[in-house]
């Protein structure tokens, strides 16, 4: 059998080895042991320790001697039970805090902070946080979306992004830049308004803002994130969107 599926059961490579030449060679000392699981000797006893912790393994002394033998293995499938069972244990115990941790993230949030980011996926995931954290019915905003020269990697995912906020109900106020009337990703109009800037106001720059967060993106080919937390500065960004919304076109 290969040592491999064991491991996915929650084993270690060396406990899955142990265990299965247990298995094959019946009850037996460590020496031999650790020659058909190919550990060492002086990790054989730990593993076996291990095992027996978690009820995969037993033993008996005869002549001052330890011999192991592997125990049933449906034994295996009690210790996937008790990790199931501790699992959901401490499940309810996280769900039990989330309230505190979420209120620690409040207040901590009405600190302005700057954080950051480098990197195409650290980027996105920081846009596709915006939709996490957001409740049906609420809204962000964009200013100067673009495309630009990462279009090949960025189609496909804003294409995923919108057709996720949309499912959520999220919904989306844009001023997108001149370059993209017509050419935005159909999932975009989902549950949003859009409006064009002129040419002259179009910029490789967008900025996202919802809340008390500014995400404010360069879209180089290494590109970079800055995230600002702060009211203020939302409520500025949205002041001057308001501005541009009324010299923007459909």
């Amino acid at each position: 059998m290969n040592p491999k599926i064991l491991e996915g059961a929650g084993l270690t490579e060396g406990e899955a080895k142990v265990y299965l030449s247990l298995l094959k060679l019946g009850q037996t000392k460590t020496g031999p042991l650790a020659k058909e699981a190919r550990v060492s000797s002086s990790k054989v006893y730990k593993i076996l320790d291990r095992l027996e912790k978690k009820g995969l393994v037993g033993h008996v002394v005869k002549v001052k001697t330890k011999h192991y033998t592997a125990m049933n293995p449906k034994r295996v499938l009690d210790y996937l039970d008790e990790k199931e069972k501790q699992l959901q244990e401490k499940r309810e115990l996280v769900r039990k805090i989330i309230p505190e941790l979420e209120l620690a993230k409040k207040l901590s949030s009405e600190k302005t902070e700057v954080t950051l980011f480098t990197g195409f996926k650290a980027i996105t995931n920081v846009i596709l946080g915006i939709v996490d954290e957001l409740k049906r019915g609420e809204t962000y905003y964009v200013i100067s979306a673009v495309y630009g020269e990462r279009a090949k990697s960025l189609r496909p995912f804003f294409y995923k992004h919108h057709k996720r906020r949309a499912a959520k109900g999220v919904r989306l106020k844009m001023l997108a830049n001149h370059e993209t009337k017509n050419n935005l990703e159909k999932t975009t109009y989902l549950k949003s308004q859009i409006r064009f800037l002129p040419h002259y106001f179009a910029t490789n720059m967008p900025i996202f803002f919802y809340k008390n967060k500014t995400f404010i993106v360069i879209w180089t080919k290494e590109p970079h994130g800055i995230l600002l937390e702060d009211k203020e500065a939302v409520n500025s960004f949205k002041a001057y969107f308001e501005i541009l919304w009324k010299i923007a076109k459909k």
